[in-house]
């Protein structure tokens, strides 16, 4: 039985890396499966799978794209060759065995390798860049591969607030907020009175800082506002790092539009966009990060929620003004919206009778914007892209809440309309 060498044969051989069928795969002999009754004082003594597995281990860390892999792979060779050697007394008559010596002088002759030469260590440790997180991660959990657990946060709409531990809200909370204050990152978003009378507010600014880390990154600051998502940092740069390796970026997806910022060394992405005249913002946050802040930041809208006095909503559910909006329209905004027309414009974009569904219905009735569609459409689809749990992306409205200041009868009627329009 043969046995390929973990990633530098099942990847780098692939075209990943470069390599363009030059780098044939390594393969290293695996002992057969012995019967019961045979003697097993040969393998015991024989250590020619020790000396295989440390090879594996060693050519896993390497990579043939990279300047120095013939050196590289040459002191690996020499090392297994070694340790066959100091084996094969043992080994005598070990197919196994053998088969590793025809190997390694098939190797060294393809790679142009010496047999003298310096050798790497059979105790290898993973180079961990402390600038990427997921490495710096993995790097720490030595010997356990679990992945590490994010949390989502979103704003979008009147605004509506997804947290991280997923409780939807929707809240007045006109003027600055922070959404997230935390050690590694702060996120502040300022919002105005949509229509004149009403207490629904949108976002029009959005500030975000990125704290500085080790040598990873100094401090950068994101700044947007309506009618300007810029695509570099507040001093001018669009990223952050050592050399070429970035630590911290901003890509434009559409100009002016959507802009997404990487952290890498945190492992934090965000996501803001434009739409209309209103800014909406999703986030992707590992939970140790999230949850990194002392008792002078705890007014967190992404980790406690609104406070009460600034709710809309009754436990999640909207009371959507049946009769569409009472004040005179905004100039450029749609004339008004009926339950009727608000429920088949948002099934336009929204399929799932789910809380951004409901979401939109609510805005389009109580501003007339019909951005407001767009804006519950595409927070769907950044929470489906940065939310790490699918089984958690849909959050359905309860009919069944009852708010002192809604009367309760209208949550089954609007409901069962709402179930109508769409089935």
């Amino acid at each position: 039985m043969m046995l390929s060498v973990g990633k530098f044969s099942t990847e780098h051989d692939r075209g990943n890396s470069g390599c363009r069928g030059s780098c044939q795969p390594i393969r290293v002999p695996r002992a057969p499966i012995q019967d019961q009754g045979e003697s097993q004082v040969h393998t015991v003594q024989c250590r020619i799978q020790k000396c295989s597995a440390d090879f594996v281990s060693l050519t896993s860390y390497l990579n043939p794209s990279l300047d120095g892999f013939d050196t590289e792979f040459c002191k690996v060779l020499r090392a297994y060759s070694a340790c066959t050697q100091r084996t094969s007394k043992s080994c005598r008559g070990n197919l196994v065995f053998h088969s590793a010596m025809l190997g390694i002088s098939d190797l060294m002759s393809q790679r142009n390798c010496s047999r003298d030469g310096p050798t790497s260590s059979t105790h290898p440790e993973a180079p961990v860049e402390h600038c990427n997180y997921h490495n710096r991660h993995h790097g720490q959990q030595a010997g356990d591969h679990s992945r590490p657990t994010y949390l989502f946060c979103g704003l979008f709409g009147d605004p509506h607030l997804r947290t991280f531990k997923d409780h939807f809200q929707t809240c007045k909370v006109e003027g600055a907020w922070p959404l997230i204050d935390n050690n590694y990152l702060s996120v502040q978003v300022t919002n105005v009175p949509v229509v004149p009378g009403s207490s629904a507010t949108a976002t029009n600014k959005i500030t975000i800082i990125f704290k500085p880390y080790q040598d990873c990154t100094e401090q950068k600051v994101y700044q947007a506002v309506t009618d300007d998502l810029p695509v570099a940092f507040t001093d001018g740069t669009v990223s952050s790092g050592d050399g070429e390796t970035r630590s911290l970026w901003i890509v434009e997806k559409v100009p002016g539009r959507h802009v997404e910022i990487h952290a890498g060394y945190t492992g934090i992405t965000v996501i803001v966009r434009q739409l209309g005249r209103y800014l909406t913002l999703a986030t992707r946050v590992p939970e140790e990060l999230a949850m990194a802040y002392d008792e002078s930041q705890d007014l967190q809208l992404c980790v406690n929620g609104c406070p009460t006095a600034e709710r809309i909503d009754c436990d999640g559910h909207l009371a959507l003004p049946v009769l569409g909006l009472r004040q005179r329209p905004r100039a450029g905004t749609n004339p008004g919206f009926t339950l009727e027309t608000a429920t088949a414009k948002c099934r336009e974009r929204l399929e799932v009778p789910d809380i951004y569904f409901n979401s939109c219905v609510f805005d389009l009735l109580t501003t007339g914007d019909a951005n407001f569609t767009s804006a519950a459409y595409n927070a769907l689809k950044d929470m489906e892209t940065l939310h790490p749990k699918r089984e958690r992306w849909h959050i359905f409205p309860r009919g069944n809440a009852a708010c002192s200041h809604v009367p309760s009868v209208l949550f089954p009627l609007i409901l069962g309309f709402l179930i109508t329009m769409l089935f």
